[in-house]
């Protein structure tokens, strides 16, 4: 299936770069909202993604001055006037939470670059990925509890596995908004740095990130996720399984006369 082609008005853009595809939020004027039109977008684009073998990391970016806003409210808030926020609001979530559920799943790193504000389904944008690097001037901003709603977009999935329940609900319920480097001390980033070096830093990290073979990379990112909720027996046999998939690759063959040769 070939690559789909970008149009510079296009609610989300599609860049690939050998092994690196890169999606860019492009609804600068809205900071990078996500209404019916990116959600459906990011879909498309994510389902692309998953299906091309030859690329191994995603990196997800906003244009403009923020990573993104979160929700749209200007299209929620006009169907919670109308009484229609159930069909509004599950159609859009039908289509974005399909697309953060592709981008668990793929068998290829995600990692967030994020400047700016993150907030809402922003921020659970940044995390819900696999890694995240971050500008200083990266703003995280919860906002669900200040409007009287609880968090979607993935937010708990990326956060309460990373920091726990109680920081967790801390983060949700009892913060305004923290900074890129109280998430790097959470262990939600794993980078910060400055502003105008984020786009060469996440591009430094995707090249590394990418240099590790496919299996690796699959094998690794399936065990992680699960290791929390499986039974010990089953999480062993599924390393067990894992790593002879893996050492029956090529990749590995190669990797391990290069070891061998070099300790003799």
């Amino acid at each position: 299936m070939p690559a789909p082609i970008s149009q510079p008005d296009d609610p989300a853009l599609l860049r690939i770069d050998g092994p690196i595809a890169t999606i860019t939020l492009n609804r600068p004027a809205a900071f990078n909202s996500i209404n019916l039109a990116i959600a459906q977008k990011l879909e498309q684009l994510a389902a692309y993604i998953e299906g091309d073998d030859a690329i191994k990391v995603l990196v997800i970016e906003g244009e403009g001055r923020a990573f993104s806003a979160g929700g749209d409210l200007q299209t929620i808030g006009a169907a919670a006037e109308a009484g229609t926020v159930t069909p509004v609001v599950g159609e859009l979530l039908k289509h974005y939470h399909a697309f953060i559920e592709i981008v668990r799943r793929m068998p290829k790193i995600s990692l967030s670059s994020v400047h700016g504000s993150a907030a809402g389904a922003g921020m659970g944008l940044a995390f819900v990925t696999d890694l995240c690097i971050a500008a200083d001037d990266a703003k995280f901003t919860p906002a669900y509890a200040k409007i009287g709603v609880s968090p979607d977009g993935g937010s708990t999935v990326g956060i309460v596995g990373t920091v726990g329940s109680r920081r967790a609900l801390q983060i949700f319920l009892a913060e305004d908004n923290f900074s890129a480097q109280q998430a790097y001390e959470w262990g939600l980033v794993v980078k910060v740095v400055a502003a105008e070096d984020l786009k060469a830093a996440t591009r430094k990290l995707a090249e590394r990130l990418a240099q590790n073979p496919p299996a690796a990379i699959a094998g690794t990112k399936q065990l992680v996720y699960q290791a929390a909720t499986a039974p010990v027996k089953q999480q062993l046999d599924a390393e067990e399984h894992k790593i002879i998939m893996a050492m029956n690759t090529e990749d590995f063959r190669v990797a391990v006369k290069k070891f061998t040769s070099k300790s003799k």
